[in-house]
């Protein structure tokens, strides 16, 4: 009866097992991925940063995370902050908002003058256009 044996704890620890595998398979890819992403490392750099995470997995990996760690928060930054820029040039293209800050302060004066929006509305949109 091997069914008898497998205890509560015998559960737990196959959890944690099997928890900390899929915390290091995740980490493999991280790591394999900001190895093939960097712009600062040579064709052989990757491939020799390649070959010693795969010779000697754990010890590749906690080296690499000692010395290029700081380098793997730049590039996650970098890459971060480009989707961003992309993302905001995307939403500007589709609005239309592409008129430069003078352009858009005459069209909030305009919708003013017009008698659209307040002049509290106008100062609070005013505000928002020159910062």
């Amino acid at each position: 009866m091997v069914y008898a044996e497998f205890g509560t704890g015998q559960v737990f620890w196959s959890l944690v097992w099997f928890t900390l595998f899929v915390i290091w398979i995740w980490l493999l890819f991280t790591i394999f991925g900001d190895i093939f992403r960097s712009d600062d490392l040579s064709g052989w750099g990757k491939a020799l940063w390649s070959i010693f995470v795969i010779v000697l997995p754990y010890l590749g990996v906690f080296v690499y995370l000692i010395a290029r760690g700081h380098k793997m928060q730049e590039h996650a930054l970098a890459r971060a902050q480009a989707q961003d820029a992309a993302m905001q040039d995307y939403v500007r293209n589709v609005t239309g908002s592409n008129a430069s800050p003078a352009e858009e302060l005459a069209r909030l004066a305009e919708l003013r003058d017009q008698g659209a929006i307040s002049d509290a509305e106008f100062q609070l949109l005013k505000a928002k256009v020159i910062a």
